[in-house]
């Protein structure tokens, strides 16, 4: 169980211990220079956010709490430490609090937790939006949520009162043991299915990886088959594919830890296909991300070589380049991505990577502007900081945060005016040329106005049926196909030398869960 004050209690040491090794772990990995001095001043306005009589100020060498009145009432007052020294400072900042807390009811109805949130909230509030701090339940029940997530690999459906098979993820424990599609769930574990409810069912088939248990079911057939089953952790499906026309459209809805090679399966499945796709639509519409890892991988499975996506930071370790050699497994084929303004970190790292390289052409709207990456550790209290500590930079250096992937064909702005962009471009003029290269040009760290100015060229949007529509005509249309495409030569590469893939040295965000 996690430790931690109660809600009707302060406990002045662990507090302490938390906020130093939070302060020893953020330190020297923020995106900006930072000390423990500053941060600590920054969190302590958290007694203030809390109860607005209490203050913690700096007056010359000394650190005084005080509560509003005529005059003020200094509650006390401390050194202030070596500006460097995160124990100090994480002792000094527990120390004022637990004073605030002794002398303030308002602080102790919001209890101790509360109080150390509040600190937290108000030190990553000076620093970007995703730096955060999880408290010690919902920090647990996470993990445990990571660590037991295991089931049958089933999709479940009511049809009346019954609950019955509806899919199977391919290869997963269900489909292994003998589940089929239309089976009628009779009882699981021996205890009899009742109510139709199929949520409740598939509850009853999750629990710790490595659990045994039977699931007895009635097949098309009439016959009632008694399965023996072992749950496995088992990714959510995240690739679908169909074919439209001589078009083949792969929609990714995130980035698990299978999705590059169920896309992998899918690209390969499709282009045995007679006859084979004239081109492949990859929809990434809704897609808030994922895996960073997955993404990188997915993107070389139409690339055969270049610069994928880089990390920069202050921290040697945030700084990375992922880059590929080889595995194109689309031979060329044309690629068109769809995205829309709630398309995602790991989402737009593929987006932008396959635009860059010259593999694919955007269509859409502006995305979200998720580019920043976390990395995590875990706290004394077993609550856990997510610092951000590296920026995402898209092959043409231009970075993800804020500004998003500008498409090369917008449909934001109305249909009129979709039908007319593609219609130049079949004609060979781009008219979104202006927008793009100054996308491609943008450079760390950018100032807001300049990212606002950029996407309003192409407004954020939810993604339209006139999305696929352009993709279809640029796929029937290589004129057009080839005039949207980036021609990196002309942007200035920022870096093109083959290599293999390589990924992250270390558990961030996107490593481990989706953002």
């Amino acid at each position: 169980m996690p430790q931690g004050s109660g809600a009707g209690g302060f406990d002045a040491p662990l507090a302490g211990q938390v906020f130093a090794a939070a302060l020893a772990f953020a330190t020297p990995r923020t995106l900006d220079q930072t000390t423990p001095r500053e941060l600590t001043l920054w969190g302590l306005h958290g007694i203030t956010a809390l109860d607005a009589s209490i203050s913690a100020d700096l007056k010359g060498d000394r650190l005084v709490l005080s509560m509003a009145g005529m005059p003020p009432k200094i509650l006390t007052s401390l050194p202030v430490p070596k500006p460097d020294d995160a124990q100090a400072w994480g002792a000094t900042a527990a120390a004022l609090e637990h004073e605030a807390f002794e002398h303030s009811p308002v602080l102790r109805q919001a209890g101790g937790q509360a109080l150390i949130q509040s600190f937290f909230d108000e030190m990553f509030n000076h620093l970007d939006p995703y730096s955060r701090y999880v408290p010690p339940v919902p920090a647990e029940e996470e993990r445990d949520r990571l660590s037991v997530d295991a089931g049958a690999g089933v999709g479940l459906v009511r049809r009346g009162h019954l609950v019955v098979v509806s899919d199977l993820v391919p290869g997963g424990p269900g489909e292994a043991a003998g589940l089929r599609v239309g089976d009628r769930i009779l009882a699981v574990g021996g205890r009899r299915v009742s109510g139709g409810d199929p949520n409740a069912v598939l509850a009853r088939l999750s629990g710790p990886e490595g659990s045994e248990m039977s699931v007895t079911v009635r097949g098309l057939d009439g016959q009632v088959r008694r399965i023996p089953l072992t749950l496995e952790a088992v990714p959510p499906e995240t690739v679908f594919a169909s074919r439209s026309g001589d078009m083949l459209v792969i929609r990714m809805t995130s980035f698990t830890s299978n999705t590059a090679e169920r896309l992998s399966q899918a690209i390969e499945a499709g282009l045995s296909v007679s006859p084979s796709p004239a081109g492949i639509t990859v929809d990434l519409r809704g897609n808030r991300g994922g895996l960073l890892r997955q993404a990188v991988t997915s993107v070389a499975l139409f690339a055969d070589h270049g610069v994928i996506a880089s990390t920069a930071g202050r921290n040697p370790e945030a700084t990375h380049d992922w880059r590929i050699e080889g595995g194109d497994l689309t031979h060329g084929l044309p690629v068109v991505l769809l995205v829309d303004g709630r398309t995602a970190s790991a989402a737009e790292i593929m987006a932008a990577a396959l635009a860059d390289l010259g593999r694919g052409v955007v269509v859409g709207s502006a995305t979200l502007g998720k580019g920043l990456v976390q990395t995590i550790t875990r706290l004394p209290d077993g609550g856990e900081v997510f610092v951000t500590w590296s920026r995402v930079l898209a092959p043409l250096g231009w970075p993800l945060q804020a500004l998003g992937v500008f498409p090369q064909v917008c449909t934001s702005r109305g249909e009129a005016e979709t039908t007319h962009e593609l219609a130049d471009l079949t004609d060979g003029r781009q008219d979104l040329a202006a927008a793009i290269a100054a996308s491609r040009a943008a450079r760390p760290p950018l100032p807001v106005a300049q990212a606002i100015e950029i996407r309003s060229n192409c407004p954020a949007a939810e993604g339209r049926d006139t999305d696929l529509l352009a993709a279809k005509f640029l796929i029937d249309h290589p004129d057009a196909y080839k005039t949207a495409l980036i021609q990196p030569s002309v942007v200035g590469r920022r870096s093109s030398e083959p290599a293999t893939v390589s990924d992250d040295r270390r558990p961030t965000t996107d490593d481990r869960r989706q953002p």
